[in-house]
């Protein structure tokens, strides 16, 4: 698969992952954090906060893999 390829189906993978990440850390948050002390609904979002990035940052190096050479 070229770059360009891959920068259009990492876009689509990111926005998607995205989409499920954040409904899915809304419905934990909801059901299990929202209500109790102050310092676990600050520690939840500290964590649900920084847990997407090394997916995403996995899916943006896939992207930006150079173009094998042929030769």
């Amino acid at each position: 698969m070229k770059q360009r390829q891959r920068k259009l189906t990492g876009i689509f993978a990111t926005v998607g992952f995205m989409i499920l990440y954040s409904l899915a850390a809304m419905a934990i948050g909801g059901d299990w954090v929202v209500g109790r002390s102050p310092a676990a609904e600050a520690g939840f979002y500290l964590v649900a906060g920084v847990a997407w990035l090394p997916v995403v940052m996995w899916i943006i190096r896939w992207m930006a893999r150079p173009d094998p050479t042929e030769g």
